[in-house]
């Protein structure tokens, strides 16, 4: 289940902190269809809901995941401390930043940094 709501006027849907992780291209397309359904234009994924397959790019899995969202015009924010995982890897570094820069996926430490960047 999910916890539709909105930001701003933004339609979000909130995948649950609870479950079994994202791990792979059809739990995307699983949950972009579910959140298209319901009218939303961002996604939110806790950070301890993905993979941990995601946070290593050579798995491919993060492209894989993110183009899913980007193809449906669905916008994906990953909320919460990835610390640990970009430290280990300049590469998730890289891509957090420039992820970041954009308007389709944004990595956030929490929800306050959202609002802010939904706002904006």
């Amino acid at each position: 289940m999910s916890d539709p709501h909105t930001i701003h006027a933004v339609p979000v849907f909130r995948y649950p902190a609870d479950g079994a992780p994202l791990a792979t291209e059809q739990d995307a397309l699983d949950l972009v269809g579910n959140a298209s359904y319901q009218g939303a234009r961002w996604v939110v994924i806790p950070a301890g809901r993905l993979a941990p397959a995601f946070y290593e790019l050579r798995t491919r899995l993060a492209g894989d995941i993110v183009q899913k969202f980007v193809n449906y015009r669905v916008g994906l924010a990953v909320v919460g401390d990835i610390s640990a995982h970009t430290a280990a890897s300049s590469s998730l570094r890289d891509f957090v930043r420039e992820c970041n820069r954009g308007r389709q996926t944004w990595f956030v430490t929490d929800e306050d940094e959202l609002r802010e960047r939904l706002a904006g």
